[in-house]
């Protein structure tokens, strides 16, 4: 694996022919994706800036140019009618203010009226390496790209440490108040979401407090990606806990997990109805970041869900390719029950071709759909042609469980942090729907009950699967929906 340098990680991207070379020489990857948004060059990780405006769905990654490495940050902007087929739109932040000098990091986006708005933690280190975060915004142009303020909205608390990041905007139409959650750490080292307030969405900002959750006053060292949303009257609190092991999770320190409960947001308290949940029960999933969509015909709001497929402190065998990461596949939530419900958003069935027999051949781009007949049962992916090896998934039905078990994937990787994860389950399993990209799979359970993501980097003798007796199972070839061109 290369060692990278400071110098090399912290280059500044000059113009596209700086990294013309990396792109062409990426393209003939065998895990580029087809249907996911993937990084032109080097490393995307964290989801941000994602919005609908105007009618256009606007995502932004963070983006390091050089390399499967985390060095100097950009935003890389994309754009789509539809959530599905996504476009190449070149930088979106640059860091390049004496505020950001040292990268543009997460953040979000709020539709407000005829401006799209981003906000941004501005990544400022001294000679000496001393980091001051900023919060920072920017507005999109006529020209399609985000304009930024000429200096931040504000700066870091010192009663709280130097991780203050990932700014998210909500609007509070009770009080007609916008609020930005900053995830945060205290100077004991536990993780905690601070608040802003203000009637301006571009001035005016003041620091509200510490957001209070019960329970939760020591829960992980760092909280990245607060994000709050209402769904069908129930607020629900999503959030990346670091420097914690959780139950059932592995050895990862990293984690996304969610809350339903109530915000007041005068006494600044999000009250949980009940424990915490995992977002995704998956290896390879984080930094989640949601958009809202309120229908103007009556019908139901929801949310939308985008994610990382990787995890901070991860390495990936395409980093060999100096290149890594991708976002997961949009999700729907809903509320059912008390619990939320995660289904991939339906027009992703449009990219499917025309049914192929299922004969345990597994095409490297497909969708999958498993019904089970009760009882035990066992779905093998990426398995040789003689049926051993691969990515094992064994249900457990008097536990209602379903086990995960990439040991026999010929190319191994993280196996530190956990190779088998269980996920747990309320209902009896009966249906599963798999998305299978060239080098991600995502795997739903019944009506949303639960997700697991996963990046798999098969061989070429692994494109085989192997079902128990009594499992169904119906296969689509899937088809591209993401444009791969070099725009900077």
């Amino acid at each position: 694996m290369k060692e990278w340098t400071r110098e090399e990680r912290y280059r500044v991207l000059q113009g596209p022919e700086d990294i013309r070379e990396l792109y062409d020489r990426i393209q003939t990857s065998a895990y580029r994706q087809l249907y996911h948004v993937q990084p032109i060059t080097g490393l995307s990780s964290d989801p941000n800036g994602f919005a609908l405006h105007k009618g256009t769905w606007h995502l932004c990654y963070q983006w390091c140019p050089w390399g499967a490495v985390h060095g100097l940050k950009y935003w890389y902007h994309v754009t789509s009618p539809d959530l599905l087929h996504w476009k190449n739109e070149g930088i979106g932040l640059a860091p390049d203010r004496d505020y950001d000098n040292r990268g543009t990091h997460s953040g979000s986006a709020i539709s407000n009226g005829n401006d799209l708005v981003f906000f941004y933690t501005g990544n400022h280190r001294d000679e000496d390496w001393t980091r001051t975060p900023y919060t920072c915004a920017a507005v999109l142009g006529e020209d399609g790209r985000p304009a930024k303020l000429d200096a931040p909205l504000f700066g870091p608390r010192d009663d709280h440490s130097e991780h203050q990041r990932d700014p998210k905007v909500v609007y509070n139409a009770d009080n007609q108040t916008y609020y930005i959650f900053i995830g945060a750490q205290t100077l004991d080292k536990r993780g905690c979401v601070l608040v802003y307030r203000s009637k301006e969405l571009l001035s005016g900002w003041e620091y509200a407090g510490q957001l209070n959750v019960p329970g939760y006053e020591a829960f992980g060292g760092m909280w990245e990606c607060p994000y709050i949303t209402n769904i069908g009257g129930r607020d629900v609190l999503i959030f990346s806990p670091q420097y914690t092991r959780l139950p059932g999770r592995g050895e990862s320190t990293n984690h996304n997990v969610y809350l339903i409960g109530k915000m007041d947001y005068d006494a600044l308290t999000f009250t949980p109805d009940g424990p915490y949940h995992y977002l995704d029960y998956g290896f390879d999933f984080y930094a989640a970041q949601g958009a809202f969509i309120s229908r103007a015909d009556g019908g139901t709001d929801k949310g939308i869900l985008i994610g990382w497929i990787g995890l901070p402190d991860n390495h990936y065998p395409t980093e060999e390719e100096d290149w890594e990461g991708s976002l997961s596949l949009p999700r729907e939530l809903r509320i059912v029950d008390g619990k939320l419900k995660q289904t991939p958003i339906p027009a992703v069935l449009t990219l499917r071709g025309k049914e192929i027999e299922a004969s345990g051949a597994l095409p490297a781009a497909c969708y999958m759909e498993v019904s089970c007949p009760g009882g035990d049962f066992e779905l093998n992916l990426y398995t040789k042609a003689d049926g051993t090896g691969g990515l094992r998934m064994r249900y457990d039905a008097a536990r209602k469980a379903v086990t995960v078990d990439k040991r026999g994937l010929d190319r191994r990787f993280n196996e530190a942090v956990g190779e088998v994860l269980e996920m747990p389950l309320e209902a009896p399993l009966e249906k599963l729907q798999i998305f299978i990209d060239r080098s991600s799979t995502e795997i739903f359970v019944g009506d949303g009950e639960a997700v697991f993501t996963a990046h798999t980097y098969p061989t070429e003798g692994e494109f085989h699967y192997t079902a128990s007796a009594g499992v169904g199972v119906r296969l689509w070839p899937m088809e591209k929906s993401v444009t791969d061109e070099f725009v900077v």
